[in-house]
């Protein structure tokens, strides 16, 4: 009798530190994993991850597709409306065609040869301008693509023309014009690099000169209204 009931007793503080054990290990667990949720909160909160996901995503399935030998060759990237992309009318954010439009130049480049060639000459390609105008609105689940195309250029800048053509008709729901500024080089030159010729620039149509245009009087009106002009004299 005894002796069992010391067994039983014995076993009690056993089964309690077992218990305990278990309790520590999981409060362990649940702490790891409420650091790991508040750090990732904090990233997305203070750092647009989807934004460079989706940019590595647009690099490496560029690397592995065939190059396109001609500068000037008319490209394609494809897209379709997502819920993260819509506004409180239910249709595409109007921003988010601009950020569309990020990744399908850099599509382009990267297929073309831009891209590559820049970064060898140590020259950097940023948006000096970009005019955009809306025709149609894109859907939710809504497929299309966007056409993307160098017009031409100047000592510079590339001028390039992108389209958002839905697939469901073909129709243009959006065209935008981009001036990429060149940093450290020129556009000729990096031509140059990858085609290994000099290549006559096309001749600007009259839509592509009244943009040009308005850059210059923009850009000389804001120089005027700061005083620019008047110290650079």
């Amino acid at each position: 009798g005894p002796h069992a009931g010391s067994h039983v007793q014995s076993s009690l503080p056993a089964s309690r530190s077992c218990i305990v054990s278990h309790g520590s290990a999981f409060s362990g667990t649940h702490k790891m994993l409420l650091l790991v949720l508040f750090a990732l909160l904090l990233l997305f909160c203070n750092l647009d991850v989807w934004y460079f996901l989706r940019g590595a995503l647009v690099f490496f399935e560029a690397l592995f597709q065939p190059t396109i030998g001609d500068i000037l060759a008319e490209q394609s990237f494809d897209g379709m409306v997502l819920p993260h992309d819509l506004d409180y009318l239910g249709h595409m954010n109007n921003s988010r065609y601009l950020r569309e439009c990020d990744f399908a130049r850099f599509h382009h480049y990267m297929r073309n040869g831009l891209f590559m060639a820049s970064r060898k000459l140590g020259a950097k390609l940023v948006v000096g301008a970009s005019t955009i105008r809306y025709r149609r609105s894109l859907a939710f689940k809504e497929v299309f693509e966007i056409r993307t195309k160098v017009l031409g250029w100047d000592e510079k800048a590339f001028y390039l023309e992108q389209r958002f053509v839905s697939k469901k008709d073909s129709f243009v729901s959006a065209v935008m014009l981009c001036r990429q500024n060149v940093v450290g080089t020129s556009p000729e030159t990096i031509i140059e690099y990858i085609c290994k010729k000099k290549i006559e620039c096309p001749e600007f149509s009259e839509e592509l000169k009244h943009w040009i245009s308005f850059i210059s009087a923009s850009s000389q009106a804001l120089r005027a209204e700061s005083g620019l002009e008047h110290k650079n004299k």
